[in-house]
């Protein structure tokens, strides 16, 4: 039983289906037996996959779309406003309008789960958690923020005891989940609109972390400390190898070595590796099971090649962190020449970050910025605030390098297939659409 009854006694209804998490925990909840139908703002591959496991998915937002009955249950994306037609309609029919939290909340209540929370890296981390425990026979269900690419798929319930999730601390919502190995890949202040200071921020990861049996975390003592006297797991990188496309270090006595590039995903892979263990796979099992993770949707994904024979790749990084991360691990693929096409996500991460941004861009021979990627934000309240903030950064901090503004994927396609060339790396780099872009690029498969 959930709080709402059997599943298969359920109709749910996903107002914004296409969002990585959202259609996730609606393929979930199909599986589980109820009966699942949703909408978004447009048609999509994500969309057309969900029809094709038997859901009733709809592009674009009208009132008709809710289905019919008394019980139907809404729930929203965080992205979908207040005055969404369907949220509007359900209010007014007296359906239970519930946030994407609350659902997850309900899930995690069914498993014994291991919640994935930090700034950066959970979405690889989650991926890599339920990889080792796939491959080692655990069969765990997991609801991850991008594509497992190993199986084709960013969710599934499976019929072992663990379910494996990404911990949102975005909208504190990690906070309403029930959890039994809290893993928290680090700590920095990225979502502005809700935490005012890192301080106020660490306190939300405190609580997080009060409540699971074990805890997976660097060993750092100012992360460490938010745990108290519970019983944590800290992990390091030790004795760490950076080889082209991927990297070695050892774990537990263990040789590992992983195919995905970067120290940012060698942390991310030990993390794993203990969050497994926690779990009850041995150590050489993990080990040898991380050594094929072979990586997540939007997350340093090979696209293909360009028409003169340039390298495309697409990572999601939309923090100067990451995209510094990015920069060095693309760097390991030893490329005559790197590029780097970054579209900014959000007006206020792009107005407190644009200096950041600019000295993390930097680490590339070529810079190209595009303008901000709007999300849920509106342009008239950030007067003055694009993305030639960030490219007058990267001028700044670039040392001579070229860095070329380019507002619309128009230009910016115009311009690339001009410049790139046999031999270059092209980072595909943000949170909004440019991965479209990138796929334009991509006419050839990569070798």
């Amino acid at each position: 039983m959930t709080a709402s009854g059997e599943w298969n006694s359920r109709t749910l209804h996903f107002v914004g289906i296409g969002g990585a998490g959202m259609s996730g925990w609606a393929t979930v909840a199909a599986e589980l037996g109820a009966n699942v139908s949703g909408s978004d703002a447009a048609e999509s591959a994500v969309l057309e996959s969900l029809r094709e496991r038997g859901l009733t998915v709809y592009g674009g937002h009208l009132a008709a779309q809710l289905p019919d009955g008394e019980s139907v249950e809404v729930v929203r994306s965080t992205a979908i406003p207040d005055d969404n037609p369907e949220l509007v309609a359900a209010r007014e029919r007296g359906f239970r309008v519930m946030e994407r939290a609350e659902l997850l909340s309900e899930l995690t209540a069914l498993r014994r789960t291991i919640a994935v929370a930090g700034a950066h890296g959970k979405t690889t981390t989650t991926s890599m958690v339920a990889q080792i425990l796939i491959d080692c026979g655990f069969d765990p269900g997991y609801l991850i923020g991008g594509e497992l690419r190993s199986t084709g798929r960013n969710a599934a319930w499976g019929s072992g005891e663990w379910l494996v999730v990404e911990a949102d601390e975005s909208d504190r919502s990690m906070l309403s989940l029930n959890v039994e190995v809290a893993v928290v890949t680090n700590i920095e202040l990225d979502h502005h609109a809700t935490y005012g200071s890192l301080a106020e921020l660490r306190e939300v990861f405190r609580s997080f972390l009060e409540g699971p049996d074990q805890a997976v975390l660097p060993n750092r003592s100012d992360l460490l400390e938010l745990r108290g006297d519970r019983a944590v797991s800290p992990f390091s990188v030790e004795s760490l190898e950076l080889l082209p496309g991927g990297s070695r270090f050892e774990w537990r006595g263990q040789q590992v070595k992983l195919s995905v590039p970067g120290a940012h995903n060698a942390a991310n892979a030990v993390a794993a590796l203990e969050a497994a263990l926690l779990a009850g796979v041995p150590a050489p099992d993990a080990a040898t099971a991380v050594a094929s993770f072979a990586g997540a949707g939007r997350r340093f994904e090979r696209l293909g090649q360009s028409r003169t024979g340039a390298l495309i790749i697409d990572d999601y990084a939309h923090h100067p962190t990451e995209v510094a991360a990015t920069i060095a691990a693309a760097r390991t693929l030893q490329p005559e020449r790197l590029v780097a096409v970054f579209q900014p996500h959000l007006y206020s991460r792009t107005e407190r970050l644009a200096g950041d941004f600019g000295r993390a861009l930097s680490g590339a021979d070529l810079i190209c910025v595009l303008d901000v990627y709007k999300a849920r934000e509106r342009a008239e309240d950030f007067p003055g605030v694009d993305g030639r903030l960030i490219a007058a950064a990267a001028a700044d901090s670039g040392a001579g390098r070229e860095v070329l503004w380019l507002p619309d994927f128009d230009s910016a396609r115009e311009q690339l297939n001009r410049l790139l060339r046999a031999g270059d790396v092209c980072l595909i780099l943000g949170a909004g659409d440019v991965r479209t872009l990138g796929e334009d690029l991509a006419v050839e498969p990569s070798s």
